[in-house]
């Protein structure tokens, strides 16, 4: 029997239009810029000015990507002129605009941070360069239209992340980053485990070549366990319960800076590859998991509540908020729907910008009070009553009470779970606000109300770092006031996960079959 003979020239595809070279733009920018300062390591009073104008650079595209989507829907970018899904595709909808800019914003605040925090040894070693690879595997990570690309990016970030945590050397480093890099080298086994399955089951690893075939035939196909496995890695990387022990126990060790940036992005590339695979590849299987992914989101909330009243050191104390804010994340996906998966999104963008600003006010009040021990802490309301207000506004917005950006996203999870009769996960919500309020009130009688126990002469506070504060700070009160911006690109982001037809449509221009 004859076969049909193949038209290999249908398998390529015309030059791409100008304007779809932008979503690549900001993978390209950062390994560029990061390859140049390791070219130039030895001229590494250049590395600072150039990284703040790189991220700036950053910022501007991710904002003109945000733009671009928001208004025309999403866009695709496929490699090597072949045509989907065999060419690796970039496609960049709202969700993954949206996190890419405040990644880049973040990343921005981080760097100015660290003008005065990351010593010349350091930067010799390499933290400017580590910083843009790191931000090179965030945004391939959020903009990214391919399962194993994603992987890839997760892998670009790990390891740039191994480089900042261990800079300077020192023991306590060492020993964080063994238990950080543990778990997330098995969660990676993992993770490429669930991809090898993937392509077993699909024949590929494009999003949108997998949930049009989802779509039509999910009925037939084996998902659960491939949900499952996809549950436990990303679950890893976001430090959900039971294995979320990792976090406090490394995120304390390395420079501040480098902390809060951990803090502000890593965690929350986890959990959109959770949103991203399970919502929008695997809609079914998740349904049938959403009892499951509810007792991890109400553990992982009391564990970090819990955990964060316990501790006496602030940046341990931190790490185990970060935890507590992945729980309310997860919260959305159990309770499913576009006003769930919306606030989920806005809780996001808050804990990126808040979390690194909590951890920037740590690096501040230990180079007033001397050191993290909240034991030894004191007196900072009288001696800088500026720091003391921000760090008062910055635990209200945490704990998620008004008039902070942490309400809106609370309360929209809380209404969404009583919309739907899920009283057990609006009550888990809102007791883990109180407890975090309780942490916070806890942390600012021992560090800013109390008088201090010895009399320490107040350090001068570096310029550069408090304006990178103000700027986070200043962020999440004008969430709070005016949250409906953000709330309507969250609502957008949802929609786009939760009906993929867009999505789809930006890499299959023809109707699949």
């Amino acid at each position: 029997m004859a076969s049909t003979p193949i038209d290999l020239a249908r398998v390529f595809v015309a030059d791409p239009a100008p304007e779809t070279w932008l979503v690549i733009l900001p993978v390209v920018l950062c390994i560029t810029m990061g390859a140049a300062l390791a070219a130039i390591r030895r001229r590494i009073h250049l590395h600072a000015p150039l990284v703040i104008a790189t991220l700036a650079l950053l910022a501007i595209i991710d904002a003109a990507l945000l733009y671009r989507v928001s208004t025309d829907g999403p866009m695709t970018m496929v490699m090597g002129r072949w045509l989907p899904p065999f060419g690796i595709a970039f496609t960049v909808d709202v969700l993954g605009a949206l996190l890419a800019l405040t990644a880049a914003l973040v990343a921005l605040a981080g760097a100015v941070f660290a003008l005065s925090d990351i010593d010349t040894n350091r930067r010799r070693y390499g933290f400017y360069p580590f910083l843009l690879f790191l931000m090179a595997g965030v945004s391939g990570a959020f903009l990214t239209g391919d399962v194993f690309n994603l992987y890839v990016w997760f892998e670009v970030l790990l390891i740039s992340s191994f480089g900042l945590i261990v800079l300077g050397g020192e023991r306590e480093q060492i020993d964080g980053a063994m238990k950080y890099g543990l778990l997330n080298l098995v969660a990676t086994t993992l993770f490429l485990i669930a991809v090898g399955y993937l392509y077993a089951i699909f024949g590929t690893l494009n999003m949108a070549d997998i949930a049009s075939k989802v779509a039509r035939q999910s009925s037939a196909l084996p998902l659960m366990t491939l949900a499952l496995l996809f549950l436990a890695a990303f679950g890893m990387k976001a430090a959900a319960f039971p294995v979320n022990f990792w976090l406090p126990a490394s995120y304390h060790t390395p420079r501040i800076t480098v902390s809060a940036l951990f803090a502000g992005l890593l965690t929350k590339v986890g959990v959109y590859a959770m949103f991203r695979v399970l919502v929008m590849l695997m809609p079914g299987a998740l349904e049938t998991l959403a009892p499951l992914v509810g007792v991890v989101a109400i553990l992982t909330m009391l564990a970090g509540s819990v955990g964060a009243i316990a501790q006496s050191d602030l940046r341990r104390a931190l790490g185990y908020w970060v935890i507590a804010g992945i729980g309310v994340m997860l919260s959305g996906l159990a309770i499913g729907g576009i006003q769930a998966l919306a606030a989920s999104v806005f809780y996001m963008l808050h804990s990126m910008v808040v979390m690194t600003a909590l951890y920037f006010l740590a690096g501040l009040m230990a180079i007033r009070s001397g050191g993290f021990d909240l034991k030894g802490a004191g007196g900072l309301w009288k001696s800088s009553p500026l720091l003391s207000a921000v760090g008062l506004c910055l635990i209200l917005s945490v704990a998620g009470l008004p008039p902070f950006s942490g309400f809106w996203p609370k309360a929209m999870l809380v209404s969404a779970a009583l919309d739907k009769s899920h009283w057990w996960l609006a009550a888990a919500i809102l007791l883990s606000g109180f407890l975090i309020t309780f942490a916070g009130g806890r942390i600012f009688l021992f560090a800013f109300w109390r008088a201090a126990s010895v009399e320490i002469k107040p350090a001068r506070l570096p310029v550069m770092s408090v304006a990178a504060l103000a700027v986070l700070t200043t962020a999440s009160v004008a969430a709070g006031l005016w949250p409906e911006p953000l709330a309507v690109l969250a609502k957008s982001a949802a929609h786009g996960l939760h009906d993929p037809e867009t999505y789809i449509r930006s890499v299959f221009t023809e109707p699949r079959p």
